[in-house]
C-alpha cells in the first residue's frame, strides 16, 4: 500500500464568495509522485504535468488533480462528497501502485473538450437561467467540468443527449 492516509481541508472559493459548493485538498501522508504515470494510464487523465508531476481528471463534473503530496477537487456539494471522491482516489492510487508491473505508465494526457464544440450544442440565448452571464461562459464551465448538460434549462433534449455523448468521451464516472 503506497498511500496510507491524508488530511482533508474543505474550503469555499475565495473568488466566488456566493458559490454554494466547496473545494477540497487532501494533504497526503505519503508522496505518490512515482505512481502518477500508472494512475494516468489506469484512469485516463486528460492532462499530465512532468515537473512537478501532476495528473488531472474530470469525474462526475469535478476537476480532480493529483499531485505528489496533494489531491485537489473542485465543485463539491459538501464534505461527504469530498471524502467519497478522495477515498475512491486513494483506492485507485493503491491499486495502480500494486499492479504497476502490469500497467504501461503514461505521461500523455487525453484530448480535452472543445469550448466551441460545446457552444454549438447550446441554445445560445444568453438567458442566464444557468446562473452564467453568457452561453460562452457556460460552455467554458462545461469544458472545465464545473457544469453539465443538465445545468442548461433551455437546452432541448436532443442537444442535451448530444452534449452528454460528446462530454462522455472526456469524463470518468466514479
Amino acid at each position: 500500500m503506497l498511500l496510507k492516509g491524508y488530511t482533508l481541508e474543505i474550503f469555499k472559493s475565495k473568488c466566488q464568495a456566493d458559490a454554494r459548493g466547496v473545494h477540497c485538498y487532501a494533504h497526503l501522508e505519503q508522496d505518490v509522485s512515482e505512481c502518477l504515470p500508472y494512475l494516468n494510464s489506469v484512469l485516463g487523465g486528460f492532462e499530465f504535468l512532468l515537473d512537478p508531476p501532476a495528473v488531472t481528471f474530470k469525474a462526475q463534473g469535478k476537476m480532480i488533480t493529483v499531485h505528489g503530496q496533494k489531491i485537489a477537487v473542485n465543485a463539491l456539494k459538501d464534505e461527504t462528497e469530498a471524502r467519497k471522491i478522495v477515498e475512491w482516489l486513494k483506492n485507485e492510487i493503491n491499486h495502480a501502485w500494486a499492479e504497476k508491473e502490469h500497467i504501461q505508465p503514461s505521461t500523455i494526457g487525453m484530448p480535452k473538450p472543445g469550448i466551441i464544440e460545446i457552444l454549438k450544442l447550446l441554445p445560445k440565448t444568453n438567458c442566464r437561467e444557468c446562473n452564467e452571464p453568457t452561453c460562452m461562459v457556460f460552455a467554458t464551465k462545461v469544458a472545465e467540468g464545473a457544469k453539465g448538460p443538465d445545468d442548461c434549462p433551455k437546452m432541448e433534449e436532443k442537444e442535451n443527449q448530444k452534449l452528454t455523448q460528446y462530454m462522455g468521451q472526456f469524463n470518468l464516472d466514479l
